[in-house]
């Protein structure tokens, strides 16, 4: 049997959008898996960004996210927007703000999806999307005393 689009799990989920957060607390890639769990959804796609030890060839030991108090907003305007282009089952982001060290997870995102390739499409244009657009700011303090602002997460 050829596979067709008519089934009504091959469609968007009427309001796909489950979990968006910031959060000054430790995240958790359960919460987020949870939260996109679809029994229509095929494919099921995570990011997770953690805290590195260096950048730019220097050596991070911390740093601290901050955000506008819209970043909630702007991240849910986002997420919006991703699942109005894939035929998104089930979408999550959070992102941590405050001081973390390095390993600590300073986002999760998951998406799902009827198939695996538009999950993991959607789920790379909401961290790009995040990244580019969400009003949240990275400061790094680098071993060498120095430190820096970065625009965006």
């Amino acid at each position: 049997m050829a596979p067709t689009n008519e089934h009504p799990g091959e469609q968007a989920a009427q309001d796909p959008v489950k979990l968006i957060g910031v959060r000054d607390t430790p995240l958790s890639v359960d919460e987020v898996f949870a939260a996109v769990g679809d029994d229509a959804a095929g494919g099921v796609a995570l990011f997770v960004g953690t805290v590195r030890n260096h950048d730019g060839g220097a050596d991070v030991d911390a740093l601290g996210y901050s955000c506008h108090p819209s970043a909630e907003a702007e991240m849910r305007r986002i997420a919006e927007k991703v699942a109005a282009e894939f035929p998104v089952r089930a979408l999550a982001a959070v992102h941590r703000v405050g001081d973390l060290r390095v390993g600590d997870l300073a986002v999760v995102v998951g998406v799902s999806c009827p198939h695996r390739s538009e999950a993991f499409e959607a789920c790379r244009r909401l961290i790009d999307d995040l990244k580019h657009e969400a009003p949240i700011w990275k400061h790094q303090r680098f071993s060498d005393g120095t430190e820096e602002w970065v625009g965006a997460c």
